[in-house]
Formats: C-alpha cells, structure tokens, sequence
C-alpha cells in the first residue's frame, strides 16, 4: 500500500500526472525516515528539516501538517503493510501541485508516502571492503539549495554509475571549489589521530540526520576534537579512518581510496553511541 494525500492505495493502483512537477522539474523535496518497531526514530529533526526545505523550496505549508499528523500517517501506512512491529523506512516526498514552465508555480502541495520493510532494527557495522574514489565529471554548488533533501540528484546518479563502472563501492563529491562535500548517499566524516572533522554546511553539503546526531554525540565526547571545515582531497590520503552516514546505514566505513586503507575504530565507537541516542528517542 501506498498513502497519496492521506488515501491508502495499492501499489498497482497508484498513480501520479505526467505533469507531475516533482517529474518535469525536480520540484520536490523528500525525507528518508527509519520507523522502528511503531516508533520514528528521529521524528523532530526529520520534521524541523522538512518544514525549512518546504520553506526554502516556497512551498505551502498545509495547515493539517503538525508532527502529530504525519507521524499518524506513516504509522497508518506501517499498519497497512503489516509492518508496525517491524523496521521498515519510509520515504515521505513532497512536489508543487501541476502547473506548467509557462503558467505561474503554484505554492499548493500533494505528497506521497511509500514503505518497505528493513532488516535490522537498529544499526550494525558493516566492514566489508568498500573503496571509495573522487567523481570529478561535476561539482555540488556551495550554498543553501544544496543543503535541502531535493530530487535533484544528477549528480548522485552520475557518480553512482561512474563508480560501477570502474568497480569502486562509492564517489565522494566536490563542490565548485574542489573541497571534498559529501558521498553519493550520505555525508563524510574524516579521523586523524582525535581529530573528527566533517564539511560545514555552507560547503553545500546535504543537512543530514545522522551527520546532525553525531556532531551532538561528539560535542559531548572528550576523547576526540571535532572540526566542522572544508576538507582538501590531500587530507584523504593522510587520515585514519573516513565513514559516511544516513539514517538507513548508520555509519559505513570506507576501507580505502587510492593507495591508503583505514582503520576501523571511531567508527565502530561512535556506532554503539548513535545507537544509544536512536533508543532515547
């Protein structure tokens, strides 16, 4: 089942226009939510970070959208498909009502929620070999728009099928003024010795949840140094360890790029930490 606007449909039956802007423009923005046992994990920031895209996309924000309602509405959707006991992600997508190139955009929007069920119910670490290598065809622009969780990802889809291509696990991204920005599918986080540093979000990098949690989790922790800075591609070779991060996967370490290959260790610490904060909430 499938809920478009509140109505639970089946999967074969729903729908959307071919004049659909999320479709014809990229006119959408959408959240990838971790629902765990009837419980969103990390409801209030998803709904903070979906109300500020909304805002910086101009789109109206409907009156009946309070977090009470669309927890209800994924819960209802988790219901439907018998996954209420069960982990399982959604993915909530907002898009502008029809309206041509030509003809004045609309603020009015429609959404739709799917579900499909996940394996494990919180994170485990996962250190498979994983190469990773820099997708250089095209650069992130730094600033506001990049930030914001869009359907906007051609760049995302063209490094994915680069790094098939050449047998790497992974792409990290640049922006425009060749500073390492992100992964294809989540943010990136380098160690050298108890120094964590990760991009600043006027980097253009994605205002990721879990990124968001674990500047929460470090900012407590004494044993490392935490730095929000642009990071060099010269810095890649000459650290630690590198991991990247979503809701879906957690952490996932990068066993190498290039020459150099990495450890294994804050990775696996910070893990047991994030997991302690997704049963908090």
């Amino acid at each position: 089942m499938i809920n478009i606007n509140g109505q639970l449909i089946e999967d074969e039956k729903a729908n959307i226009s071919v004049f659909n802007r999320g479709l014809a423009y990229g006119d959408s923005v959408f959240e990838t939510i971790r629902l765990i046992s009837g419980k969103v994990m990390f409801w209030e920031d998803h709904y903070f970070r979906l109300m500020a895209s909304m805002r910086i996309m101009r789109m109206e924000i409907p009156a009946e959208f309070s977090p009470e309602f669309l927890e209800e509405q994924f819960l209802k959707l988790a219901r439907a498909n018998n996954l209420e006991d069960s982990p399982a992600r959604i993915r909530f997508t907002v898009y502008r009502k029809d309206g041509g190139l030509y003809k004045p955009a609309t603020r009015e929007i429609s959404y739709i929620l799917s579900i499909r069920k996940l394996e494990d119910a919180f994170y485990t670490l996962d250190d498979s070999p994983y190469e990773v290598e820099l997708f250089k065809d095209h650069y992130i622009n730094s600033g506001m728009l990049s930030t914001i969780k869009s359907n906007n990802k051609a760049i995302n889809v063209l490094g994915s099928i680069y790094a098939q291509e050449n047998d790497y696990q992974n792409c990290l991204l640049l922006n425009e003024k060749k500073n390492v920005v992100e992964a294809l599918n989540g943010n990136i986080f380098l160690v050298k010795g108890k120094t964590i540093k990760t991009p600043p979000l006027s980097d253009g990098v994605l205002n990721g949840i879990t990124r968001k949690k674990l500047l929460e989790i470090l900012k407590d922790l004494e044993d490392y140094n935490l730095e929000e800075t642009s990071i060099s591609p010269f810095e890649l070779q000459k650290s630690d360890e590198l991991f990247i991060t979503n809701v879906i996967m957690g952490i996932k370490p990068i066993s190498k790029y290039r020459k150099k290959k990495f450890e294994i260790k804050v990775a696996k610490d910070l893990l047991s930490k994030l997991n302690v904060k997704a049963r908090l909430t």
